[in-house]
């Protein structure tokens, strides 16, 4: 199902006009964002998390921002926090209410902090354990601990109130490309990298890791996630577009569908009670499946590779992506059948 073009909110003045607010960027934030977006992650009261990065000219710069009102994204005079960060942001996500974690172009895993009322975003600390680009982070279950894996092979899984790594694996013999964290299991997560191999982690084991050989994608694997209510269900996507819906104890029974024409990016799951597949990918289109993987909504108004995409918390009708295209859409997603849609996260 096709969809004309989402929403975008009014360009800089007009949005001020429209709604009699101010543009005032506060303390810290710069002045500019950067045009690649990476990625973007709701919290749970509605409020949008982006990581941005220039990869352009001779140094990569990257920032982070927060919009309570993510209407208003990507304009940066109407965000609640931001800060310019070292480098280029690959990947960024929630640690709780207030912690940012985020993986880092030069290296480095960071852990940020909102503080002043969430009018400043603060470092908590910068760790350059790995030896190349920071490709993906995850924050494990408890909250308490993540894991991140890079262009360097190799998979670490952090103690964040310590700072410190607990466990380095080099298990992959190729770029790491995505880590997943399992929902309700500290010590279980996904890994897939460009050596074509997914992996099945548990730190509990002598040996941490299983390979996931699935026949169904026959591609590298560029995207994993968990779904949130089968422990022992996770989407795989590769390089070619294939979305599959793989069984940890029966891989070879995975359900696959070629749902992009190019390289998938990422995925997301609603919080229906038969949960929908949101994914994304370089082919610059936004798709949603249900649990059969027949598409249920199409969207192409991206203009670069899509990059980031959240549900929001407080409307699960909406879905919000973003890109390298600079553009934050907000896609409103045909409800299932005996679901009810809620409130809109922001007012119109």
């Amino acid at each position: 199902m096709e969809e004309p073009p989402p929403e975008q909110p009014p360009a800089g003045g007009e949005a001020a006009a429209a709604a009699g607010a101010e543009w005032n960027i506060p303390p810290n934030a710069p002045a500019c964002m950067e045009r690649h977006l990476e990625g973007a992650h709701y919290r749970a009261d509605g409020a949008l998390l982006l990581g941005a990065s220039g990869l352009s000219g001779r140094c990569w710069a990257g920032s982070l921002w927060v919009f309570a009102d993510p209407r208003r994204a990507p304009s940066e005079g109407f965000c609640t926090a931001g800060v310019q960060t070292e480098a280029g942001v690959a990947d960024l996500c929630w640690v709780a209410d207030r912690g940012i974690l985020v993986a880092s172009d030069s290296g480095a895993v960071e852990l940020w902090e909102l503080d002043e009322n969430e009018t400043l975003i603060v470092n908590k600390f910068c760790k350059y354990e790995h030896d190349d680009i920071v490709m993906t982070v995850a924050v494990l279950a408890s909250s308490t601990q993540a894991v991140s894996g890079g262009r360097d092979f190799c998979v670490k899984v952090w103690d964040l109130p310590q700072q410190t790594v607990l466990h380095s694996y080099r298990a992959h013999s190729g770029s790491v490309t995505c880590v997943a964290s399992c929902p309700g299991k500290d010590t279980v997560f996904l890994s897939c990298a460009e050596d074509s191999r997914t992996l099945l982690w548990d730190t509990r084991c002598p040996k941490p890791a299983t390979r996931i050989v699935c026949s169904a994608c026959n591609h590298l694997p560029t995207s994993v996630m968990w779904h949130p209510q089968k422990s022992d269900i996770f989407a795989l996507g590769d390089e070619n577009g294939t979305v599959a819906l793989v069984d940890t104890k029966n891989p070879d029974s995975a359900l696959s569908s070629t749902v992009h024409a190019r390289s998938i990016t990422g995925f997301a799951f609603s919080t229906h009670s038969s949960p929908l597949l949101a994914s994304i990918s370089e082919d610059c289109s936004v798709a949603v499946l249900d649990s059969d993987l027949s598409e249920v909504f199409r969207n192409r108004s991206h203009r670069d590779f899509v990059k980031g995409l959240s549900w929001s918390p407080s409307d699960n009708a909406l879905l919000t992506t973003v890109g390298w295209d600079h553009q934050v859409l907000h896609h409103t997603v045909p409800i299932p059948t005996g679901e009810a849609s809620g409130v809109n996260c922001v007012k119109e």
